[in-house]
């Protein structure tokens, strides 16, 4: 949008814009010709390959430092059954006391988190949970039930056994945290092109700070863990190969290296400029999702 006020640096422009939604770069060179050596145009494929991918990396890097972080202060729930709740489903399936969950519909399980994710992922249809119980695989077949109080899935099941970490075991949780929430990402994106997933399962900047808001009111290291949710939700978001993200530029490196052949700056300048204006109406579309449609939290 229009600049509202900004400060000339030494040769960066820094600006506050119309249209405040997120941070935006524009680094010379990106959408126009320019004779400067150390514009982004006049670099290799490869070095433009590395700095378009230096965004979306640090936002899982993020994500993962402040996995671990939590979970070095608070520990994490290892996916060990601790209770059964009687008349469950869990519990007419044959689940039982210090059964461990390693499998839902064949993703493996390394949190509780993991397994609760991927429950919820189901929405309500079968799932097949592998386990181990006295040093033997086990298989179920169960259908979870709605809580009807927050929208969620469960079988009936609780853990509350806690694994006090090491700082090594922190940091292997944090990636373990991170590579599963990026998974389980990738299964929502799929659910959205399928059709599998209903307009309350998507939400925009108004869910985001209604979602931050109650997260906020629940604790500090809460906050923490969302933030790192949404950290790995940009950083996926970025890595689509649209037009306007970084994914594109990645893909366009990805060619000229295979190829060793030049595309046309100017037409890429306008498939940037048009990625752009439908990424801005897919934002006011979900805005005006999130007023008429407010997902229940």
């Amino acid at each position: 949008g229009p600049k509202v006020f900004g400060i000339q640096g030494k040769e960066t422009l820094y600006s506050i814009r119309a249209i405040p939604i997120g941070g935006y770069v524009k680094m010379l060179g990106e959408e126009e010709e320019s004779l400067d050596e150390r514009a982004f145009t006049n670099k290799s494929p490869l070095r433009r390959l590395s700095i378009v991918a230096a965004g979306p990396m640090m936002n899982l890097f993020l994500a993962i430092v402040l996995f671990s972080f939590v979970s070095y202060l608070k520990g994490f729930l290892v996916p060990i059954v601790s209770d059964v709740i009687p008349q469950s489903p869990a519990m007419k399936a044959g689940i039982k006391s210090g059964d461990r969950i390693t499998k839902v519909n064949n993703h493996n399980i390394s949190t509780w988190e993991d397994f609760v994710a991927q429950i919820n992922i189901a929405k309500g249809n079968t799932i097949n949970i592998t386990l181990i119980r006295n040093s033997e695989e086990k298989s179920f077949k169960i259908k979870p039930i709605k809580n009807d109080k927050d929208n969620s899935y469960m079988i009936g099941i609780y853990s509350t056994v806690i694994e006090k970490p090491s700082i090594y075991q922190s940091i292997s949780y944090g990636f373990k945290e991170t590579i599963s929430t990026v998974k389980q990402t990738f299964q929502s994106i799929g659910m959205i092109f399928t059709g599998r997933a209903s307009k309350n399962d998507v939400g925009g900047p108004v869910t985001i700070i209604r979602v931050t808001w109650a997260v906020s009111k629940a604790g500090l290291i809460n906050l923490i863990v969302f933030s790192a949710f949404i950290s790995i939700q940009l950083g996926i978001f970025n890595l689509l190969p649209f037009p306007a993200l970084d994914g594109f530029w990645i893909f366009v490196s990805i060619y000229q290296l295979i190829t060793r052949k030049e595309i046309d700056k100017d037409k890429i300048g306008l498939i940037n400029t048009i990625g752009f204006a439908l990424l801005l109406l897919l934002m006011i579309l979900v805005t005006i999702k999130d007023v008429l449609y407010p997902i229940k939290l």
